[in-house]
Formats: C-alpha cells, sequence, structure tokens
C-alpha cells in the first residue's frame, strides 16, 4: 500500500515539475548566452558540457566580465560584508525595545548569530549568488542546518531550479533537478532507499553521476499543535525522475531556499539582471574586438601580391629569406593594402566598453583615480553610489536579506542556541533592520537634514528660544539610529538617568558649597564694619 503510495506521490511531482521545465523553456536559451559572454564557468545551461573544458573559447573582450565581477563584489561588499555588521535584530514591539534585559537578550543573540556565519560557508556562497543574480537576474541560495557548523549554505545553478510564486509574488515553491554521483546519493540518504537502478550504479561505477529531484512546497494538510516532520508548513521530497521513486519525504518549519530576483515583470516568475540589459553590446563589441583583430593581423602579415609570370616560386616570407625572379623582370613582390581605419575601430570600442560598464553602474561605482577629493567628498561620493542601487536593495531585502536571517534565527533558536530569554519576551516576534554600508548611505540625507536643522536653529537661537523645540534625548536616539552605531557602545536609559541625578546632585551640592562661600565672605566683609559700629556706640 505505502509502495503504491510512494508510486503515485512520485508520477504528480514529476508531473508537476514538467509543467515547470515547459514554462521555463524560454528562458534557457537567454541563460545560456549571457552565461557565454560574462559567467563563462557556469556557461552550461541548456548544453552539455565536460567538467575542466575551456568556456571562454568564443569571448573576445573581458569588459563584460570584469563589469559583472565589480557589480558582484561590489553588491557583497555593500550588502553583506564580513568586515562590517549587516544586520541588527529589534522586536516588532516598541516598548519592548525600550527595555535594557531584553536588549541585552537581543544583542548577545545577534553576536551568536555573526558567529554562526562567519564559521558558516557563508561568505563564498553569498558572493557566488550575487554572480547570478547579476547575470542570470535569478538567484537561488539553499540554506540548512548542519551538525558540525550550525547551518550550511549552498549557492545552486540556475539550470536546476524550477520555482512558482504565491499571490504575493513571492517564490514557496521549488523544484530542483540535479546530479550527484553514485557514491555522494548513498552516503546521504542510505543504499537501501535508493532505486534498484541506482543501486547497480553505485555497485559498478560509484563516481558516476545519477539523476535526482528535490521537491519544497507548502502543505496543504498539517496540523500545527504537532512537531513532527509529516506536519511542518513546507513540505519536502527527494525522488527519482526517471524511476518514479520516493527516496524519502520530509519538512520544513521554514523554506529553505533564498530565491532573490534582481528586476522582475509582474507578468514573469524569473528576474532579469545587467546583463541581459548589456547583452547586445557586449555581443557588438565581441564582433568588433573579432574584426579588428582580424584587421591587425592583415596589418601586421599582410597578404602579398605576387606576379605569376615573373618570380620563382615558392615564395618564402620568413625573415632573411631570398626569393628570385628572373632577370630584366620589374615586378616585385607588394603587400595588399587593406585601407584599415584603426583609431576608428578603436574610438567604437570604447564606445560600446563605456555602455556596457554603464548599464553595471562602473562609471558610478568607480572613484576617479586622476581627481584630488578629500575625506569629505569621498564619503560624499560613497553614499552617492550607494544610493544608485537603492532600488535594487529594496527586492533584495525582501526576498534574499528577510528569509535569510529569520530562517538562521530559527534553525538557533530551535537548538538552543541562545541564551534563555527574558519573560518579556514570550510571544514577541523578531523583525530585522538593515545596518549594511547600503542601508547607512540610504539614510545618509536623513542625516543631512537633521545637522542642516540643528545649524540653522544654532544661527537664530539669539533670537528666539527654538532650542526649546528640541528634545535632547529624542535627538540623540535618532542620530544613533541613523548611523546604526552599535548598542554596546550605547548606554542604556537608566545608566543616563542615574547619571543626569549624579551630574544634579554634584551641582546642587557645589551650589551650596559656593554659597556658603559667598555667606562666609560676606560675613568676613561685614565684620570690620560691626567692629567699628560697635567702637562707635561705646565711645558714646
Amino acid at each position: 500500500m505505502e509502495l503504491n503510495e510512494n508510486k503515485n506521490l512520485a508520477k504528480q511531482l514529476k508531473s508537476s515539475l514538467d509543467q515547470l521545465i515547459a514554462k521555463r523553456s524560454n528562458w534557457e536559451e537567454h541563460w545560456q548566452e549571457t552565461s557565454d559572454y560574462f559567467l563563462t564557468r557556469k556557461s552550461d545551461v541548456n548544453t552539455e558540457r565536460t567538467k575542466g573544458d575551456k568556456r571562454n573559447i568564443q569571448v573576445f573582450d573581458s569588459s563584460a566580465i570584469h563589469s559583472l565581477e565589480l557589480l558582484s563584489s561590489s553588491l557583497h561588499g555593500m550588502l553583506t560584508s564580513s568586515a562590517n555588521r549587516w544586520f541588527d535584530l529589534r522586536f516588532k514591539e516598541a516598548l519592548v525595545n525600550e527595555d535594557d534585559t531584553a536588549k541585552e537578550w537581543l544583542e548577545d543573540s545577534t553576536d551568536k548569530m555573526y558567529l554562526a556565519f562567519a564559521r558558516s560557508n557563508f561568505q563564498q556562497e553569498i558572493f557566488e549568488a550575487y554572480h547570478d543574480l547579476v547575470c542570470f537576474g535569478t538567484a537561488c541560495l539553499y540554506i540548512e542546518e548542519d551538525t558540525d557548523d550550525i547551518i550550511r549554505f549552498s549557492s545552486r545553478h540556475i539550470k536546476e531550479i524550477y520555482i512558482s510564486e504565491d499571490a504575493k509574488g513571492m517564490v514557496n515553491c521549488i523544484y530542483r533537478r540535479f546530479k550527484i554521483t553514485a557514491k555522494a546519493a548513498v552516503e546521504k540518504f542510505g543504499l537501501e532507499n535508493l532505486s534498484r537502478s541506482i543501486q547497480s550504479i553505485y555497485k559498478n561505477a560509484p563516481f558516476d553521476d545519477v539523476e535526482l529531484c528535490h521537491v519544497v512546497k507548502p502543505r496543504e494538510m498539517y496540523n500545527p499543535k504537532k512537531k513532527d516532520k509529516s506536519n511542518m508548513p513546507f513540505m519536502s521530497a527527494y525522488f527519482e525522475y526517471n524511476e518514479d521513486h520516493i527516496i524519502s519525504q520530509g519538512g520544513f518549519r521554514e523554506f529553505p531556499y533564498v530565491v532573490p530576483r534582481y528586476l522582475k515583470a509582474s507578468n514573469e516568475i524569473y528576474g532579469r539582471s545587467p546583463a541581459m540589459a548589456a547583452l547586445p553590446d557586449v555581443k557588438v563589441l565581441n564582433k568588433m574586438v573579432e574584426i579588428q583583430l582580424k584587421a591587425a593581423a592583415k596589418q601586421i602579415d599582410p597578404p602579398l601580391l605576387i606576379p605569376d609570370d615573373s618570380m620563382i616560386l615558392p615564395v618564402r616570407t620568413a625573415p632573411g629569406s631570398l626569393n628570385f625572379y628572373r632577370a630584366g623582370s620589374r615586378d616585385r613582390i607588394e603587400p595588399l593594402n587593406i585601407g584599415a581605419n584603426n583609431p576608428l575601430g578603436l574610438n567604437m570600442e570604447d564606445q560600446r566598453r563605456q555602455s556596457i560598464a554603464r548599464t553595471f553602474h562602473v562609471d558610478q561605482l568607480m572613484i576617479q583615480e586622476n581627481r584630488t577629493m578629500t575625506a569629505t567628498e569621498v564619503m560624499q561620493r560613497n553614499e552617492e553610489k550607494m544610493r544608485i542601487l537603492g532600488p535594487v536593495m529594496g527586492r533584495l531585502q525582501s526576498e534574499l536579506l528577510q528569509p535569510l536571517i529569520i530562517r538562521v534565527f530559527s534553525i538557533m533558536l530551535r537548538n538552543n542556541l541562545f541564551a534563555q530569554p527574558p519573560e518579556i519576551l514570550q510571544g514577541q516576534e523578531v523583525d530585522v533592520e538593515y545596518v549594511s554600508p547600503m542601508a547607512l548611505a540610504q539614510k545618509g540625507q536623513e542625516l543631512s537634514s537633521i545637522m542642516r536643522g540643528m545649524e540653522i536653529f544654532g544661527s537664530i537661537s539669539q533670537m528666539t528660544p527654538v532650542m526649546d523645540y528640541i528634545d535632547d534625548k529624542g535627538l540623540v536616539k535618532e542620530i544613533i539610529k541613523v548611523l546604526g552605531l552599535p548598542a554596546k557602545m550605547i548606554k542604556s536609559d537608566a545608566e543616563v538617568e542615574e547619571i543626569k541625578a549624579e551630574r544634579q546632585a554634584q551641582q546642587a551640592e557645589q551650589a551650596q558649597m559656593q554659597q556658603a562661600m559667598q555667606e562666609a565672605q560676606v560675613a568676613k566683609d561685614a565684620a570690620p564694619m560691626v567692629q567699628t559700629l560697635n567702637d562707635t556706640t561705646k565711645q558714646q
């Protein structure tokens, strides 16, 4: 009975996968073409290639590859850099965020998450995902629990994934069709759970590839009160596409795949990328360079014009060679002038390179080296270049960073890797606040407005009491929020109130001492006068 159910489930999953394969077919040629020119190491979307073969034979100019590398590196450095904090946690309830014990627990949990990210393979895999995002417009990052490193990330090739969206436009269903060696399949699932065909391959050729499928999609019916894998919000199943065989079934509490899109049309599921926009220029540039190289070769080693009746063949073109002609003949061997205009060709190539660079924002991301800039100008320039990618950041925050952070937080919370939370946090929801360089650059205008306002208030404070309208506490907290200063360097409200009370007590004590000294001085100054009055009274 169970065997038949698994058979039917495998056929149902295969049928759904076939529908997604048909819907994705139009994209595959586009992805193949962009990878041929921009990301050659992944140029095997719909073309079977041998591992280790040369894949940049048709590339005559590397400007496109360099531009993609630069934008990918910029996104990595401005969104998820290992050198800077790029997210903080806070509670959705504003009053809870003011509680000192809640803030301490949240800060400690955030530090442990950063440590888990550092110990995992996050940095190399997210960098790979940025390359896919800029080249294909769609990337895929798989987040799973790991017994040794807590969490483990895996960036998946675009050719493996088939996705669908929910009513809100978020990816909530994925079919991943991939190949691994028979040996790896046995190590992951166990020999007894695989079909007979794979078992046979494992016994005869364990290093041959076998094709498997992994599907994760929302579960239509489940009991949320139960905690077993069959009652989790997302169902998970591994099956063999060619054998209609279910290998294993399970579930996830959160969607384990993060699928960001760079840009996306409302009527499409897969994203579009800068590489797709720059593809016409790149193809034209490659053809220009190819033709220019041929023209240069003809100029350096030109075709020869040889009289048919005067020269004694063969014609020798090696250095120091001797060519003989008949006595009395005036004919000579002459090069064929092709009339190439090299400056024109080079100028046209540079125009295409500049167009490609603008598509990838290279002209804004790179600071010109021939300019003498002050430190303030450099800071302003950095803020400007980060604001250029601001529209893209909004989609990446909702489709990449937020689900990624929530997934990691949930895994660590379930495994009791955080400190025991205080009672005030029971039932509270955690939210994400982004403090990456790009996120802070978006707030740069807000900080400039604050500083400009303070300058104006300071200049007119002599004429009108404008400072009475400024809440000192609110001003400081807003600046801290805009700058993204870490909580460790900020004192709590209780500590600030205690410092204020001590300062006021010291000021009151100093005022009393000063008043006592003034009274003593007055008494001292009045003593001679009193003595004089007494002497005068006695004489009378």
